[in-house]
C-alpha cells in the first residue's frame, strides 16, 4: 500500500509499505478514505520537535471503513464508517476513565508521552494515518461510528483539529461576555474562533499575518490584527481600553515566526533573533521548504503581555524546546496557565452531534482536497503557507477512483 514515510528531518517520501495486520485482541484494521496534513507533522520535518524514528508512517488524522477486527472489539463490525481520534487511550486506566485519554497509562508502553499516530519515539512510534490502511490499537474505545449526515470532509476535521480547538477554548475558561485573543490562525486557530461561540464569548481578537487566514477569521466575526503591520500587544491594549483580554489562546507553538516589518519587528529581532538555531539545530531547509519558525517563544511572551490581570492562558500549540517563559510576569499578574495534548475521544461524541445538526460546519475551513499520490507536493505547499492553503485533506487511491468515476 502507499504511505507517507518519514526518513529524516527534511526528508519524507511516498512509498510502498506492507499492509498492517491485527496484533492485539483490541486492534482494528481501517481502510482510510481520508487523511490530512497537520502543522504538527511539519514540526517533525522541520526538526523543531525531535525524536522521530526513520520509517514511521506520518499522519494522525483519519476517517475510514472498518475492514478487520480483533476478537475483543465487540462494538463494531466490518463495513462501519468511523473517525479515528488522533490520541490513543485504553479506556480502562484511571486517566481514561476520567476523560484524560491523552494521559493513558497503557497506550504508550514504548514511550513517555501521549500516544498518538505518526509521532516520535516518546509518543510510541506508532505508524500513522497518511496511508491506505492503518492498524488502530484499542479500537473498541477509540473508533467512533459516524452518522450518514457527517461526510468525510467534515469528519476528517473531527479526527484532531476540532476537538483540539474545543479543548483549547474549554481550557481558556471562557465566561459569557469575555474578550479573548487567539494567536495563530491556522486550522486550530480558526476552529478556536468557531468554537468560542459555544462558550458565549463576547469578542474575539485574532492575530496572524497571512492574509487568507486573517480574512477567514474576519469572516467568522473576529477582529483581526496583522503582526507585521501592528504590534499586537499594543493593538490589543488599544482595542480593550488598556485592560487586555480576559483569555488568551496560543494556537501557534514552537514554529512561531516573528514580525519582519512593522512596529514590533525591531524588538522581536533583538529578543528572539537567535532562537531558531537553538530550537532546531538539525534543521535541513531546502528550496524554501522545511524552514523552522524563527521565534519559538515569542507568542508565549505576547500572551502574558496582552492578557488582563487574573486572566487565563490556554496553550494548545505544540512546543518543543524553548529558551524562556515569562513566569515572573505571569506570577505577578495572578495568571492561570492551562495546557496539554488534546483528549480527543472525550469530545468526539458531542462534536459529532454538533456537526450532524448543522451547528458546526467544519468543511468551510477545508481549503484543499489532494490525492494521496500528490502528498509530497501538498506537504510542500502547506509548509510554505501558500495563499489559501489552510487545511489539506488527502484522499487514498480508492477514493480518487470513485471521484473519477
Amino acid at each position: 500500500m502507499k504511505a507517507v514515510v518519514f526518513h529524516g528531518i527534511g526528508d519524507i517520501r511516498l512509498e510502498d509499505v506492507d499492509e498492517p495486520k491485527i496484533q492485539e485482541p483490541n486492534d482494528a484494521i481501517v481502510a482510510l478514505t481520508a487523511s490530512a496534513i497537520c502543522g504538527t507533522d511539519l514540526h517533525f520535518i522541520r526538526g523543531t520537535v525531535s525524536g522521530m524514528e526513520k520509517g514511521t508512517i506520518l499522519g494522525h488524522e483519519g476517517v475510514g471503513i472498518v475492514e478487520e477486527l480483533g476478537r475483543n472489539v465487540r462494538n463494531l463490525s466490518p463495513g462501519y464508517r468511523v473517525v479515528i481520534p488522533s490520541t490513543i487511550g485504553c479506556g480502562n486506566c484511571s486517566y481514561c476513565r476520567a476523560g484524560y485519554y491523552s494521559q493513558c497509562n497503557n497506550a504508550n508502553p514504548k514511550g513517555s508521552g501521549t500516544a498518538f499516530f505518526g509521532g516520535p519515539k516518546t509518543a510510541g512510534s506508532l505508524d500513522g494515518l497518511q496511508a491506505e490502511k492503518a492498524r488502530i490499537p484499542f479500537a473498541n474505545v477509540g473508533l467512533v461510528k459516524l452518522p450518514e449526515e457527517v461526510d468525510d470532509d467534515d469528519a476528517i476535521l473531527l479526527s484532531d483539529i476540532i476537538p483540539t480547538a474545543y479543548m483549547a477554548d474549554e481550557n481558556a475558561q471562557i465566561k459569557p461576555g469575555n474578550t479573548i485573543a487567539v494567536f495563530g490562525l491556522g486550522p486550530v486557530g480558526q476552529f478556536c474562533v468557531a468554537c468560542a461561540k459555544f462558550f458565549d464569548v463576547g469578542r474575539i481578537i485574532a492575530v496572524d499575518t497571512i492574509p487568507s487566514r486573517l480574512e477567514m477569521a474576519r469572516a467568522q466575526g473576529a477582529e483581526v490584527i496583522d503582526f507585521n503591520q501592528e504590534d499586537p500587544t499594543e493593538a490589543i491594549k488599544e482595542l480593550t481600553g488598556g485592560i487586555g483580554v480576559d483569555r488568551v489562546i496560543d494556537a501557534v507553538g514552537v514554529d512561531a515566526n516573528r514580525p519582519h516589518s512593522g512596529p514590533a519587528a525591531k524588538a522581536a529581532e533583538k529578543k528572539h533573533g537567535k532562537e531558531k538555531e537553538k530550537t532546531a539545530p538539525d534543521a535541513k531547509p531546502k528550496n524554501g521548504n522545511w524552514e523552522p519558525g524563527d521565534a519559538s517563544s515569542m507568542v508565549l511572551e505576547w500572551g502574558v503581555k496582552c492578557v488582563a490581570k487574573a486572566g487565563t492562558i490556554s496553550l494548545i500549540g505544540v512546543y518543543g524546546k524553548v529558551d524562556t517563559y515569562p513566569i515572573a510576569d505571569a506570577f505577578e499578574k495572578n495568571l492561570t496557565l492551562m495546557m496539554g495534548n488534546c483528549n480527543h475521544r472525550r469530545y468526539l461524541p458531542h462534536l459529532i452531534e454538533l456537526v450532524r445538526i448543522g451547528a458546526l460546519a467544519p468543511a468551510e475551513i477545508l481549503t484543499q482536497r489532494e490525492p494521496m499520490t500528490s502528498a509530497i507536493e501538498a506537504y510542500k505547499a502547506f509548509d510554505k503557507r501558500q495563499p489559501g492553503w489552510i487545511k489539506v485533506k488527502l484522499e487514498p487511491a480508492a477514493v480518487e477512483q470513485v471521484r473519477a468515476a
